[in-house]
């Protein structure tokens, strides 16, 4: 029989369970004791839900408090000494290394102040993971109670067996790093590391587990020659363990593996080999050709990455081709990835369009299509002929629904000429105006966007949303918010202001709820990092602008303020690849359709003598196809093009400023450079400083503003440290072209750490700006 599997399933609960104790455990509001205590529960509820649905292979250790990545961190002993000095709980030494930690020191406990590791995008998607971070002497050593072992055991005793989940060791160090001032290469200590592996696999054989899924996504990369040699001799010692060790099942997704089939056919040892036949399904038969005469194929046919019903049909028709070549024993069906990256369940989701409803599967429904899938293989459609025809209802109904085309976005998009994608000056010319309009000093200060969304801005804009306050009485309160961000600016002594963003839920959904083509969600929420959680807006048509959506506000912040205002805009790619996009139309359609209703913003703040206006792009990196070539090139032509269209339709005495975190850019350099923005702003604050060299190297002559500290930790730095981070970024970068800012938008932080790195900011960059202009 063709059996069904499940790579990981989502962790913060259906109303964000999860989130909400590990914050209320940060907050000092329960103790750790409650906090593992609803972790368990909610571990055995994830459990229940797939096994509720038939599904045969269930997974488990796909839970974390905060990371996957973190977990291995701590599992196999990677902890820098910075944060083991302390004597921490290993939970509070955990979330140290996640968010960072500075706490005074009571109750007989020393103070302590560590920032967090490194935090980046999961391969394109919007999740972050945090860094593997190695030492030159680097020692290993697997953790007394193994979290992989103690999770299978729990699941076991609820009389559920699992397949637990382990990163990889080849991925696990490919996507590690050096620590700052430290050489080592992380995937020179792979011999190091796989005798730990070893014992975790004994383990957990002993412990009861027949199977162990362990990821290896990396495999998705051009690998460097060090990352693809290391496979063989790690799988050799691993498949070596034989009736020692569980059966692997070697996983990967977000791409395709033919590229490196040399590396999979080296691995015919291995149980089963997983392939997102989503994301590329034209791999499939080139895998199928490379595996072991006894291998196994995992079939990733339903998308863990997007909220579209899967077509049973076509996924039941790839199904049933490896099932030809290798039999029903040798296939099993699964979700392309985790569903890590897809809303919990629609079953909450009580206020949706009915007709948009039907065309949505979340993790909890795509446990059952995974289920549906597998048994009408196995047993034939007949056995599964009503949901098979109530799914085939979905598809066509959203094949022919009106709401999806709108001639009239066709329309314009067919009319857009060359000339729309440039500004009307080269930057020299532009910045001369700017310099004259703003005034601003050397190392002008500003922030990224968004100040503290507090208690009673969540309130007010839930009693808004209610009904049970008036528009007029909301758009007071908005007013008075933006005053008092505006006076709190004035007393830092800011260079550029923002409005703040008080009236804002998400950078996305703001905007989605204000153009055509969107719809949204209640409870859909998908983790980003740690706790913090999103809302993704869904694309279901063609997009436009009915009318202004940020020009009201940034209006009446520019005219009491003392100082140049900033408009804040998120950009079109990544309002599309921060929402579920369509994939019934290419990308490119959609980005374009998004830059054309912002070109007509951009113009409106202008108008409205708004004359900064800041276009985000955190997501371009996010959306690089993984592999160079042809794909990424097309990818940053028409990416690039979308943010042009969008910003360049201003006068020349207008700034445009971009923002980019978590972009590790130095591979696509050109494209950033091609946007052709006055200020770039980007996430340094975590990175080492060297990322700024490609600046230098490639002669960037436009302005840029590296971020001095982290906004994801709730630590205040000194202004020491920031005088510091200023004077690395002055080995790199030309005086007038360093802008002072954070590395993110301020939203997720509380007012007294914000105001009092704001000032230390202040001060540090007006103790260079003396130092240069004596």
């Amino acid at each position: 029989m063709v059996r069904s599997s499940i790579l990981g399933f989502p962790r913060m609960g259906r109303l964000r369970d999860l989130k909400k104790a590990t914050e209320a455990y940060w907050g000092e509001k329960i103790s750790r004791e409650e906090l593992l205590k609803e972790a368990k529960r909610l571990r055995l509820e994830h459990w229940r839900i797939q096994q509720d649905a038939g599904v045969d292979i269930i997974p488990s250790n796909d839970f974390a408090l905060y990371d996957q990545v973190l977990d291995h961190i701590q599992l196999f002993g990677i902890i820098p000494e910075r944060y083991s000095k302390y004597g921490l709980h290993p939970i509070d030494e955990y979330f140290a290394m996640g968010r960072g930690l500075q706490r005074p020191a009571k109750d007989g406990q020393p103070a302590v102040d560590v920032p967090s590791l490194e935090m980046v995008k999961w391969f394109d998607s919007n999740y972050h993971y945090v860094k593997p971070t190695l030492q030159d002497n680097q020692q290993f050593k697997l953790a007394a109670d193994p979290k992989p072992v103690r999770e299978f055991l729990e699941a076991k005793e609820a009389g559920i067996i699992t397949r637990p989940v382990i990163l990889g060791p080849v991925s696990f160090l490919t996507l590690g790093k050096a620590d700052r001032g430290q050489t080592v290469a992380p995937i020179a200590q792979l011999e190091k590391l796989l005798p730990l592996y070893v014992e975790l696999l004994i383990k957990l054989k002993e412990a009861g587990a027949e199977d162990v899924q362990i990821d290896e996504p990396v495999l998705v990369f051009d690998l460097p020659a060090s990352s693809k040699a290391a496979f063989k001799p790690a799988y050799a010692k691993l498949g070596a363990l034989g009736g020692a060790a569980p059966r692997i099942t070697l996983a990967t997704y977000f791409g395709d593996i033919v590229h490196n089939i040399d590396v999979l056919s080296s691995l015919q040892s291995l149980y089963a080999i997983h392939v997102d036949l989503v994301r590329n399904p034209e791999q499939l038969r080139t895998v199928i050709a490379s595996l072991g005469p006894n291998q196994t194929l995992s079939a990733g046919v339903v998308d863990g990455r997007n909220i579209w019903k899967t077509n049973l049909q076509a996924a039941i028709e790839k199904v049933e081709l490896a099932v030809q070549r290798l039999g029903q024993d040798r296939v099993i069906v699964a979700t392309s990835s985790s569903l890590l990256h897809t809303p919990h369940t629609l079953a909450s989701e009580k206020g949706l369009d009915p007709e948009v409803r039907d065309w949505f599967s979340f993790a909890v429904e795509k446990a059952s299509e995974v289920v549906v899938i597998a048994n009408a293989v196995t047993n034939g459609p007949s056995s599964v002929r009503e949901q098979l025809e109530a799914n085939a209802k979905s598809i066509q109904s959203r094949a022919t629904s009106k709401r999806t085309n709108d001639p009239k976005v066709k329309e314009r998009l067919a009319a857009v000429t060359k000339d729309m994608y440039n500004r009307k000056s080269p930057f020299p010319t532009r910045i001369a105006q700017q310099e004259t309009t703003l005034k601003l000093p050397l190392f002008p200060t500003t922030t990224i966007g968004s100040f503290p969304q507090t208690k009673e801005i969540r309130i007010q804009r839930n009693r808004f949303t209610k009904g049970e306050i008036t528009a007029e009485q909301y758009e007071k309160f908005i007013e008075k918010e933006i005053q008092d961000v505006i006076k709190i600016q004035e007393e830092l002594g800011l260079d550029v202001f923002v409005h703040g963003e008080p009236e804002r839920n998400d950078m996305v959904q703001y905007f989605g709820e204000r153009l055509t083509g969107y719809v949204f969600t209640t409870h859909a929420w998908v983790q980003s990092y740690g706790s913090r959680c999103v809302r993704p807006p869904i694309i279901v048509g063609d997009v436009s602008r009915p009318a202004p959506m940020s020009v009201k506000e940034s209006k009446y912040a520019a005219s009491v303020s003392s100082k140049p205002m900033k408009g804040m805009l998120t950009g079109p790619i990544t309002c599309l690849r921060w929402s579920f996009p369509r994939d019934d139309i290419h990308q490119s359609i959609q980005a374009q359709q998004l830059a054309l209703a912002l070109r007509d913003e951009v113009i409106d703040l202008e108008a409205a003598e708004v004359f900064v206006i800041q276009v985000d792009e955190p997501a371009l990196r996010e959306g690089l196809p993984l592999r160079a070539g042809k794909e990424r090139e097309d990818y940053l032509s028409w990416a690039v093009n979308s943010f042009r269209l969008a910003t360049a339709g201003v006068a020349d005495s207008t700034q445009i400023h971009s923002h980019f975190c978590y972009s590790e850019f130095q591979d696509f350099f050109h494209a950033i450079a091609a946007l052709d923005a006055d200020v770039l702003s980007i996430e340094n604050s975590k990175s080492d400083a060297k990322l700024l060299k490609v600046f230098v190297d490639e002669a960037y002559p436009r302005h840029i503003g590296p971020g001095v500290y982290d906004i994801h930790s709730p630590r205040v730095p000194s202004e020491q440290e920031i005088k510091d981070r200023i004077a690395e970024m002055l080995q790199y970068l030309r005086p007038e072209q360093l802008w002072i800012d954070p590395d993110c938008g301020l939203k997720t932080r509380q007012w007294p750490e914000t105001k009092a790195a704001l000032a230390n900011m202040v001060n540090a960059a007006k103790f260079y700006r003396q130092q240069y202009t004596r």
